[in-house]
């Protein structure tokens, strides 16, 4: 085995193998004992028995057909595992086992059925003409009925400004996974067989670092906010920046501007953002939005009564607001009535 191929076995037996020891673990060990970690052990455990076909038959072309069929028989069972993890993440556990026992049952019986009546060693043929497609077409349907579940987050995954949680992050790692390891195999014939062990090591530890990048920025996130939850402000000091925030807001009128945020008048009062929402949260019980829009409103009052004759939509605008609709909901949250009414009155 020249160095070229000892790299290739070390980096996808390296996958391959801790994969096993992780499967056991959600087997056997992990806390708390819940039925998404079983599936995802059984998940890792058929996923890499395939892998470890994959690699001794690549290296040892007269391995025996027995494991050649132990290891495509795996694969029937990647694609349920698959959709029962996602579907037993997404339910919370809630849901009926019936559908998984059932499925699972017919499984079994369909591949220890075929496997003894047609063994891989008598029906090679058999075996690479028409039972490997429907390994690879039912993985592929499982799949897609996984994506389906997903449909909702995938939404949220396109959506640039949502954020994903620590455990969807968990549940497209292991999507996103196990369909890029079935191209590698399924286009294995136009590429290379060992494509699919080496995606599976690749995939493997992708994964794994980003899990770790998005616990650990959960982490800091949740540091930070412990860090200023626990900052008191002097009451002094309150009263120093509500009189300053109020000659700010009286003299320049800031809130006339549509797109000012809580970091730009932050900067504009030389203090930290989260100091000022801090400040604005404790002693007024005001969101920063809730309480600019109060200092519009009071514009938009004192415009409607010194000119009547300028249309609201006119009034919106000067007063900083973004929308019309967005004037009329704060404007009668404020006042109790709509734009029209008070000027009326």
């Amino acid at each position: 085995m020249n160095l070229d191929n000892k790299l290739i076995f070390f980096f996808s037996a390296l996958g391959a193998f801790n994969s096993i020891v992780l499967s056991f673990y959600f087997l056997f060990f992990a806390k708390p004992i819940n039925k998404s970690n079983y599936f995802l052990g059984a998940l890792l455990a058929v996923l890499s028995i395939r892998v470890w076909k994959s690699l001794f038959f690549f290296f040892n072309p007269e391995l025996s057909k027995v494991y050649l069929q132990i290891g495509l028989s795996a694969c029937f069972f990647i694609g349920p595992f698959l959709f029962f993890f996602i579907k037993s993440k997404i339910s919370n556990l809630k849901e009926s086992n019936k559908p998984f026992y059932f499925q699972m049952s017919f499984l079994l019986i369909l591949v220890f059925g075929v496997g003894l009546l047609y063994p891989y060693q008598n029906n090679i043929e058999l075996w690479r003409n028409y039972f490997i497609k429907i390994i690879n077409y039912q993985w592929f349907v499982y799949i897609l009925a996984s994506a389906f579940l997903l449909k909702n987050k995938l939404r949220k995954l396109l959506a640039p400004k949502e954020k994903l949680k620590y455990d969807e992050v968990w549940i497209f790692s292991v999507f996103f996974g196990v369909f890029i390891i079935w191209i590698a195999y399924y286009t294995s014939t136009y590429t290379s067989y060992i494509l699919g062990a080496f995606s599976f090591s690749f995939v493997f530890y992708l994964s794994g670092l980003l899990l770790f990048y998005k616990r650990r920025k959960d982490f800091i996130v949740l540091i930070k906010k412990e860090k200023y939850a626990n900052i008191q402000i002097e009451k002094s000091e309150v009263n120093q920046l509500l009189e300053k925030i109020e000659s700010i807001l009286s003299n320049e009128k800031l809130f006339k501007n549509p797109n000012l945020t809580l970091s730009i008048f932050a900067k504009k009062l030389n203090v930290r953002p989260q100091l000022l929402s801090q400040l604005l949260n404790n002693n007024l019980n005001k969101s920063f939005s809730q309480f600019i829009n109060e200092y519009r409103i009071e514009e938009a009052k004192h415009l409607l009564k010194a000119n009547t004759n300028l249309k609201i939509e006119i009034i919106a605008e000067k007063c900083g607001f973004n929308s019309n609709s967005t004037f009329y909901t704060v404007f009668k949250k404020v006042t109790g009535t709509t734009p029209s009414k008070y000027m009326n009155q």
